[in-house]
């Protein structure tokens, strides 16, 4: 297959964001769409944001950063995408939004595009159902994407070898590592650390250990970046409750969230985006 030169974003928050940075650094032209202009514009600052720290901490220099933002291009159009090679969908985390985008994506992209989707939970196989089965592949990246090196790579059903030997090289292509994950609910990464953050929510309505030192306690004794709180926050807990959702109905009661989880959710504290979860922020 060729190589990845166009590349549209569905989707700037902040995963679309970082995806579009780790393709626009590597020399792709990005088209980087969202519902509303001003929600592009904010999905490009996101990026600008993340350069500039880059700068200021002596990684890069102004111009190398101000060319990657020139291959960014924030929209609220369709347009050029019918010239693009690749698609990777980055929106919300529900199959009905998903599969109308992807349905209005077959009518404008050429016939050769692949379309792939940055989904964490859901069934590949059911999001490629409305269009392009055999050239739809799951690329799921980890938050922050500018920085994570894991992107699970998932065939639906039928996904044709070639498709997903294109999904490999793409993220390698963008200094990724990719491994490739059988089709089911929750992949690889996301059933075991739904488990892990399950178990810490319910050790912390035990009253075993406060929050505080359950993320010390993963950090220091199994080696984590940050603890499973404060990754919570940083995920933020209404996505969090979806997946609890499609795991639950994939698996059964051993991913359903304790009562601790939903009383912080329908508090809103949400996570750091709210300014508040399990901490303040």
């Amino acid at each position: 297959m060729n190589v990845v030169k166009r590349i549209g974003i569905v989707g700037a928050g902040m995963m679309g964001a970082e995806i579009a940075l780790c393709c626009a650094r590597t020399g792709m032209d990005v088209i980087m769409k969202e519902v509303s202009q001003e929600l592009a514009d904010k999905g490009k600052q996101t990026i600008d944001t993340i350069l500039s720290k880059a700068v200021a901490k002596g990684k890069m220099d102004g111009a190398e950063k101000e060319n990657i933002l020139a291959r960014v291009q924030p929209t609220d159009m369709y347009e050029g995408f019918d010239e693009v090679d690749l698609v990777i969908e980055a929106i919300l985390e529900v199959t009905d939004i998903k599969h109308k985008l992807f349905e209005e994506l077959d009518n404008i992209c050429k016939p050769e595009c692949i379309f792939a989707s940055n989904t964490s939970s859901i069934s590949i196989t059911k999001l490629a159902s409305v269009a392009r089965p055999d050239r739809f592949v799951g690329l799921h990246f980890f938050s922050p994407a500018s920085v994570m090196k894991l992107v699970e790579v998932i065939p639906g059903l039928i996904t044709t070898p070639a498709t997903v030997e294109f999904g490999m090289e793409f993220c390698r292509s963008i200094g990724k590592e990719p491994v490739k994950v059988k089709n089911v609910e929750g992949f690889v990464v996301n059933r075991i650390l739904l488990a892990l953050m399950n178990e810490a929510y319910r050790l912390l309505d035990e009253g075993v250990a406060t929050k505080e030192d359950i993320d010390t306690a993963c950090r220091l004794g199994l080696g984590h970046p940050v603890g499973p709180f404060r990754l919570s926050d940083n995920i933020s807990l209404d996505l969090l409750d979806k997946v609890h959702s499609i795991l639950t109905d994939a698996y059964g009661e051993r991913f359903k969230a304790p009562g601790i989880f939903r009383e912080h959710l329908d508090a809103g504290r949400v996570g750091r985006k709210a300014g508040m979860g399990w901490y303040d922020y």
